[in-house]
């Protein structure tokens, strides 16, 4: 799953980041694309649950601290598709969210991105110290690769299950902590007439997000997952694994999916959930501002971590969390404009008003320090307390691999095969990315 741009005064956008060398690896560009002594900065962003307004919102204002600067902020769902013969052609935009269609670390490999390692030594938009200095560390590492940041965070997305805390308490059921609790409440339910859970089936990454993954974690702890990401031998078929595989298979079996579920978009089966027809479904914390104009009146939602296995190696607090990834292209025509833009997006100040406004936890230190929304306590209170935060990192660095383990998945959740042979075609998605010395290969440390 998948903003922003940012201000520092005309002088102090020449003089705070203009300090930098000339090459590729830093922001050397000296504000190109002027005319007639006019400025102009293009941003490129990906349209999705909490739109592009915000960011336009803070072009306004930026050019209104900076004279001389005209800013454009346009975005749609698939930008990407727009995007990628642009960095192709060396025409790319000068600021860019390019969604979860973009492979920006293929672009970070072909030097197609700027390293922002020395924007981020220098002063923030307001406060003392550097700009790195007021990101949260953990999420700030997660744009780096091989020690160099081509990638910054903005919005924190949290990945868990949704269910209606209305219906959970008229029908006295519990939210369940662990597997076997969530069995006894799925049969429960069953009874009442309503699929337990339902699923982003033609999605299937939501699944993987919300239990396949999770549920491996839980069982193999941090070094199970860690394996399956680094791609080493077995590790896509391991007992923590196939364990996770057999959990959903006896969910499917059971019937605690609802119905049909395997055919639906996102948002058919949010939809589905949110007019009670399945009591829990998976999904990050966008779930709100992605379906907030359908919500039917008297719905609510509310967070919750995914299940756990009892006697598992995982810690129960572990939280997913994922960053969209904004980047400033190498060939960018004004490099510096499009870094102080974002410096100004990621002050406390706009951080704070994007939490209030948008319902969604932010990157930056102390940014959740607001009246938060009633859709954002929980997810709030999961991140505070939990005690190993990890991201899926393969989906990007393997998109073949990826989609090969999504078409498994889709199968298993069919009936066409088991868990064991799951993973076993998974395992040999995995061999085929060890074997191809054309694929760069990562490590999640």
């Amino acid at each position: 799953m998948i903003k922003w741009t940012f201000t520092l005064g005309a002088i102090a956008a020449i003089m705070a980041i203009g300090c930098s060398g000339g090459s590729k690896d830093s922001a050397s560009n000296d504000g190109g694309g002027t005319s007639g002594g006019e400025r102009k900065l293009e941003v490129q962003a990906f349209k999705g649950g909490y739109g592009i307004d915000f960011y336009q919102e803070a072009a306004k204002e930026y050019e209104a601290k900076n004279p001389g600067l005209k800013i454009t902020v346009e975005g749609n769902p698939r930008v990407w598709e727009q995007l990628k013969p642009r960095f192709v052609g060396g025409d790319p935009p000068d600021l860019t969210f390019p969604g979860w269609g973009m492979d920006h670390w293929a672009l970070a490999e072909e030097g197609q991105l700027l390293d922002l390692d020395s924007a981020l030594a220098e002063k923030p938009y307001e406060g003392e110290g550097t700009w790195g200095d007021t990101f949260e560390p953990q999420l700030l590492k997660l744009g780096q690769l091989e020690g160099k940041q081509y990638v910054l965070p903005y919005y924190v997305m949290l990945y868990g299950w949704w269910y209606d805390p209305g219906v959970f308490a008229k029908n006295g059921w519990t939210p369940p902590k662990t597997y076997s609790e969530l069995l006894s409440l799925c049969e429960k339910i069953k009874a009442k007439g309503m699929a337990p859970l339902t699923y982003q089936g033609k999605y299937p990454y939501y699944m993987i997000d919300g239990m396949l993954l999770p549920w491996a974690l839980s069982v193999g702890g941090p070094e199970a997952l860690k394996a399956a990401q680094n791609m080493e031998p077995g590790a896509w078929k391991s007992p923590a694994m196939v364990q996770a595989a057999k959990m959903i298979d006896e969910l499917n079996k059971k019937g605690y999916f609802e119905k049909g579920a395997v055919a639906l978009t996102h948002t058919e089966s949010q939809q589905d959930f949110l007019q009670g027809k399945a009591a829990m479904i998976p999904c990050g914390s966008w779930l709100y501002s992605e379906m907030e104009k359908v919500i039917p009146p008297g719905a609510k939602m509310q967070f919750m971590l995914p299940p756990v296995v009892a006697d598992g190696k995982g810690d129960p607090t572990s939280l997913l969390i994922g960053i969209e990834p904004w980047m400033v292209p190498s060939e960018a025509k004004n490099q510096k404009d499009a870094i102080g833009l974002f410096k100004y997006m990621t002050s406390l100040t706009k951080a704070k008003e994007f939490v209030e406004k948008k319902g969604t936890l932010m990157a930056i230190k102390g940014s959740d320090e607001v009246k938060l929304p009633e859709i954002l306590v929980e997810p709030a209170k999961s991140f505070k307390a939990s005690k190993y935060l990890w991201a899926v990192q393969f989906r990007q660095w393997y998109p073949a691999f990826s989609t090969e383990l999504e078409n498994a998945l889709t199968s298993l959740l069919q009936g066409n095969s088991t868990p064991e042979a799951f993973c076993d075609r998974v395992e040999a998605a995995a061999e085929k990315v060890r074997g191809d010395d054309s694929i760069k290969k990562h490590k999640v440390q």
